[in-house]
């Protein structure tokens, strides 16, 4: 097989003529290629951004990396620490000594511990919302969730439904929709309880999903995550295009014609890596079958923004603070401190809730999103040595994130049509991953399995 220079030409000048196509130049994307070309297949990425990483996205603040997507990893994802060991990409703890902080209805207190041990009556509503919803999830098959005993019902009440259901109390409710947030982008309203079940599951329960030490938010790579898509796009060179937005995929008795607004390329199979909500954004000739159509406008994504503030000290830590904190006034709702050592800088990142926040004008976001740190860890907050906000909402290819907020009678409709491929088009991302779904080690491991189904047939 043939291919062109390395981003070379002018837009819509050249052609690829290859064994796949991988669209999405996210760690799915990647890593479907880089399993493919170690497997002697000809392989060409295109993506749309002037970027490789896709939610993965490093900045920068006070001069230091900045994750603005993508941050964390822990135990038991695998794919992603095997992936970053194999490339030399170190990782480090996340800070979590001391007490953490709550806002809540007007006050602030300091609290151990996952959960925040609101009241007795609270403590006791929360573990037994943990247990039922616990229980739950451990019925749900990952592969095949709309195979579960009771999954129409679930699929046909949201999360909010399901809490109102079992008369949760007004507090264990609002911390749930913390949870949710932070998760998915949503409110529990917006996302159904099957969904919220599943992705549980997939992430090895609760405790799993929420922690920092033993949890999904233990590690982090203090080079940034962007770093590990950089290595692999390092390693396809040439065969990685920028800049490039599929627009049109037409399926023939060859394979597919993949057309981009710089290039095209001829190929016997393609692997569609953007996020299910983005589909749509791609003309497919023929037209793929309605369930497919539908699942593309019944899969959005979440929104939720993020926001960095650096001190010359993490001064929280001489008062016993972690830098972690949780509060109901927003629009900064959850903290974590990622400075990079005790004497300095002092690094606090906030997930912000894009609703009323990505709208507003610049320097208002950063007014509304110090005045949330200082009512946390006190008015030395006010004064950064620097400050950054990513809202993720206003990207123009594949806006939202984290992943998807996927609303009720979704996946008992369309979930089985997620990753089942139509003729040479195969589909990848972490929202197809039957193991942390909506993390990136989801997306590795979602970019092996399309890799191999191709491989397979090839």
């Amino acid at each position: 097989m043939t291919a062109p220079p390395p981003n070379a030409g002018p837009p819509n000048a050249g052609s690829w003529n290859v064994d796949v196509v991988v669209v999405g130049a996210g760690f799915a994307g990647l890593v479907a290629a880089r399993e493919l070309t170690r497997l002697g297949h000809d392989v060409v990425v295109f993506e749309g951004r002037d970027r490789v990483g896709g939610r993965s996205f490093t900045g920068s603040v006070a001069g230091l990396p900045a994750d603005m997507g993508g941050t964390f990893v822990g135990p038991t994802q695998d794919a992603v620490l095997a992936l970053a060991a194999e490339l030399q990409i170190p990782t480090t703890q996340t800070h979590h000594d001391g007490r953490s902080i709550i806002q809540w209805r007007g006050w602030a207190r300091p609290y151990r511990g996952t959960i925040p041990k609101l009241s007795l009556a609270g403590l006791i509503d929360i573990g037994r919302l943990r247990w039922q919803f616990e229980r739950i999830a451990r019925r749900i098959p990952l592969a095949a969730p709309w195979d579960a005993r009771r999954a129409r019902e679930l699929d046909a009440q949201s999360l909010g439904d399901w809490l109102r259901s079992v008369r949760a109390s007004d507090s264990s409710r609002d911390l749930l929709a913390i949870m949710a947030r932070v998760t998915w982008g949503c409110e529990p309203d917006d996302v159904s309880m099957l969904h919220a079940a599943r992705y549980l599951r997939a992430a090895g329960g609760l405790d799993r999903l929420l922690d920092v030490e033993n949890g999904a938010q233990q590690d982090r790579f203090p080079g940034g995550t962007q770093q590990i898509a950089e290595a692999v796009a390092a390693e396809l060179g040439a065969r990685v295009v920028l800049g490039a937005p599929v627009r049109r995929i037409e399926r023939h008795g060859a394979g597919v014609t993949v057309t981009s607004d710089r290039v095209r390329a001829e190929a016997g199979f393609v692997v569609v890596a953007v996020p299910p909500a983005h589909r749509a954004a791609i003309e497919f000739t023929p037209p793929l079958p309605k369930e497919y159509h539908d699942l593309a406008r019944h899969w959005p994504q979440g929104r939720l923004s993020k926001a960095y503030a650096a001190y010359s000290t993490p001064f929280w830590r001489a008062d016993g603070y972690s830098g972690q904190a949780l509060s109901d006034e927003g629009p900064v709702f959850i903290t974590f401190d990622l400075s990079p050592h005790a004497d300095g800088p002092g690094i606090l990142m906030g997930f912000v809730d894009a609703r009323a926040f990505d709208s507003l004008p610049a320097e208002q976001r950063r007014r509304d999103a110090l005045r949330c740190f200082a009512s946390l860890f006190g008015n030395d907050a006010l004064k950064p040595l620097d400050y950054v906000d990513y809202c993720w909402g206003t990207e123009q290819f594949a806006p939202g994130g984290p992943t998807a907020a996927v609303p009720p009678k979704s996946w008992t409709r369309f979930g089985r049509y997620l990753r089942r491929p139509v003729g040479p088009i195969h589909w990848a991302g972490t929202e197809t991953a039957d193991e942390w779904t909506g993390f990136l080690d989801g997306a590795v491991r979602s970019g092996r399995r399309a890799a191999a189904e191709v491989a397979a047939l090839l």
